[in-house]
């Protein structure tokens, strides 16, 4: 499962720098804006991934 997430995550990072490298060649920030967000998406998805994955193996420990 790790594998499919690292992998939505390296393509959502790649999508992300592309629309920011078309925000710098057509300089509009609505762009930058949009390849920042999606690039938080990303880091924002393996911080949940982890957190959940701690919490699910402390969870399992207490039964």
């Amino acid at each position: 499962m790790l594998v499919v997430i690292l992998l939505f995550d390296i393509a959502l990072v790649a999508w992300s720098l592309h629309l920011m490298e078309k925000a710098v060649q057509h300089k509009e920030f609505s762009l930058m804006l949009a390849g920042g967000l999606v690039a938080l998406a990303a880091a924002a998805m393996l911080v949940v991934y982890f957190l959940m994955g701690h919490c699910m193996t402390y969870l399992l420990q207490l039964s």
